[in-house]
Formats: structure tokens, C-alpha cells, sequence
């Protein structure tokens, strides 16, 4: 290959390389945190001016006076807590999620319940007490995370959380390392949690069936006194797999009393990976070509027979992801690159991944 090849070749990986980070950020902002689903808009929340009576007042020696405390840190609380969307809205999202059908039957019903206390409140009717904890179990990849951040948006909306935020933790979130350090540690988690959705991933990892001295049962402990104190304004909900998150529930009878709701979140099926793959093109400006199709599917269900690692939804992610690697190896080649080519994802691109699973396979 000569100076002049070498260099259009040069050119041309440049200019793919550009396109694929431009439209990375693009699809960022437009996806938000939420890959299963609509994307979340971004809202600005405006912050009201201090009243008169709190703000600032120099005195007469021409310090600086400060307004009370309290009044600073109720501004401060208010700051954060954004505007309540509307249910209709979120429930059109909801239906907007691929696959998850047992989960949004689920979900509405949830939904229709605490409205319906919501209202029996307004009339001065006596409510049943509910706990609204959750227990989701499920393989990675099925959507947990992206319900549980709704949930929190559901129950802002509903009026039943103040603020309406997610706060993710797992257990090296919660888990300290010394005596005495885990429930300062996990504390200030639940703090930043209270007015909305404390989720636990991989929340069996807090039992430790073989050391009973382990501090996870100490994080557990803070956590079911908080949700007591804390149960008109704090919902938690814990997730991981099926099995261990029976497990999970039974070793602590608070947990059993506290977690009375369960949600299971069913692997996607080849046709629903195949949904949230075209749903991922059309947010990046991609066209899969119709002759592309039956080689992903086929892919798809080679991936699918280990779910648990495969990642479902998130595996499609990454395959998605590899797919590009291959078509920028392809358009490299090429002697001139236009626009439709830089959108378009071939037969060819999914074979390549195909081919490279099967060299790995391999060789291992």
C-alpha cells in the first residue's frame, strides 16, 4: 500500500471515529440514564428567591448578617425537589418500555392502588397502612433499575414521596470495612434517600450465611429501623436474582414483614432483544439493512442461552456496540465514504461479530 492509500485510509477511520463520538453524545442526551424506554427529558427546576424576612441583612456596622439556618436549609429543600409529572404521562411511558409485560400489569395496579388511597385521604377516609417496599428479582439486563426510577417518579407524582429521586446503591455502598463504621455508612445513604427510592442492587450480598458476624446484617439492621421511622417518605426496594433474593427475604424476619411486594422480571425474548436493537439504531441515526436481521436473530439466540451472562437488554447494548467496531473496520476499506454509509449496518457487520465470537470460543 502506498503514502496515498495509506493516508485516505487514515482519513477515512478519522472521519468514522468523529461520527461514532458525535453521535455517542448525541444519543446520550437524548437517552438520558433510561435505555429500555423513552427517554427521560432533562427539567430545569427554578429556585425561588429567598422571601425578604430570610434573606441577607447588613447590619449597621457594615458586617454581613446571615438569615437563620432553618430558613437557608428549607430553601435548600426545596431547591431540590423538582416539579411532580403527570401519572398520565408516566404511565404512556411505562407502555412505551419494551417487553415487561407481567411488570407493567404490576405496575398499573400499584399505581391504581395508591391513587385511589390518595384520594380516600382527600375525603378524610382511613387509609390502610401499605407498604410500598419491593422485591425484584430478576437477570441482569431486564429493566430493574429503569422501573424502579419510574416508581420513584410515580410515587413523587402520586404526592406519596416528596422528592421523587433514585438513590443506587449495592453493597460496598452500605458495608464498611471496621466495627462501627457501617451504620454511620449506611445512614447517610438513607439520608440522602428519604423523600424517595433507596434501590439496593444485588442486595443478598448483605447476608453473609457464612459468617455471622458479618457487617452486612449491622447495614440491615439500620436500614429496618429507618424504614420504620422513615415510612410515609422512603421507599425501598432491593433486587438480584431470583433464588438469593428468597433467600435474602428469609434470613431476617423485619425483612420478611417489611417486603411483602414481588416483582419477577422475565428474561426478553429473541424478538424483544431484537426491539430494543432497532430502538437503539433508530436513537443513533442507524439503519439496519432488512438482510442483517436473520443473522442478529441468529446471534441473539446463541447469546440468550446464557441469560445470566449475556445481560439481555445490556447485552444488546454491547453487541451493539461491537457491531460498530466492525462496521468502521468495514468503511475503512472502502475507497469513498458518504452519509448513507455511515448509517447503515449490513449483513456483513453482524457476520464479523458472529465470526469473532466463534474465533474466541475457540481459542479459550
Amino acid at each position: 500500500m502506498d503514502k496515498r492509500d495509506q493516508s485516505k485510509k487514515d482519513e477515512i477511520i478519522l472521519r468514522q471515529l468523529e461520527v461514532i463520538r458525535s453521535m455517542t453524545e448525541h444519543n446520550l442526551s437524548r437517552m438520558g440514564a433510561d435505555f429500555w424506554g423513552t427517554p427521560t427529558p432533562e427539567k430545569h427546576v427554578p429556585v425561588a428567591p429567598l422571601p425578604e424576612k430570610e434573606k441577607r441583612i447588613p447590619p449597621a456596622d457594615g458586617g454581613e448578617k446571615k438569615a437563620p439556618e432553618a430558613a437557608e436549609q428549607k430553601q435548600e429543600d426545596t431547591a431540590k425537589a423538582p416539579p411532580k409529572e403527570n401519572i398520565e404521562d408516566l404511565q404512556k411511558e411505562l407502555d412505551s418500555y419494551v417487553g415487561l409485560s407481567a411488570v407493567k400489569r404490576e405496575v398499573k395496579d400499584l399505581i391504581n392502588l395508591a391513587a385511589v388511597e390518595r384520594l380516600r385521604r382527600q375525603h378524610g377516609l382511613p387509609t390502610a397502612d401499605m407498604s410500598l417496599h419491593m422485591v425484584f428479582s430478576g437477570n441482569p439486563g431486564t429493566g430493574k433499575t429503569t422501573i424502579a426510577r419510574l416508581m420513584a417518579r410515580v410515587y413523587h407524582s402520586l404526592g406519596i414521596l416528596s422528592k421523587g429521586q433514585l438513590v443506587e446503591v449495592d453493597r460496598s455502598g452500605l458495608v464498611a470495612g471496621f466495627v462501627g463504621q457501617t451504620a454511620l455508612k449506611t445512614q447517610e445513604v438513607i439520608q440522602k434517600a428519604i423523600g424517595g427510592v433507596l434501590f439496593i442492587d444485588e442486595a443478598y450480598a448483605l447476608v453473609n450465611q457464612d459468617n455471622g458476624n458479618d457487617f452486612g446484617r449491622e447495614a440491615i439492621e439500620v436500614l429496618l429501623k429507618n424504614m420504620e421511622d422513615h415510612r410515609d417518605d422512603l421507599v425501598v426496594i432491593v433486587a438480584g436474582y431470583d433464588g438469593l433474593m428468597d433467600e435474602f427475604i428469609h434470613s431476617n424476619p423485619g425483612l420478611e414483614s417489611r417486603f411483602n411486594r414481588f416483582l419477577h422480571f422475565a428474561d426478553y425474548t429473541a424478538e424483544e432483544l431484537l426491539a430494543i436493537f432497532r430502538m437503539q439504531c433508530e436513537k443513533g441515526c442507524y439503519i439496519l439493512e432488512p438482510e442483517a436481521e436473520a443473522p442478529l436473530r441468529s446471534l441473539l439466540e446463541r447469546r440468550m442461552a446464557d441469560a445470566a451472562s449475556f445481560g439481555n437488554a445490556r447485552g444488546v447494548r454491547n453487541l451493539f456496540e461491537q457491531i460498530l467496531v466492525r462496521q468502521a473496520g468495514r468503511l475503512a476499506g472502502q475507497a469513498s465514504v458518504n452519509r448513507e454509509d455511515l448509517t447503515r449496518i449490513t449483513a456483513a457487520d453482524v457476520e464479523a461479530v458472529g465470526r469473532a465470537n466463534d474465533l474466541e470460543a475457540k481459542e479459550r
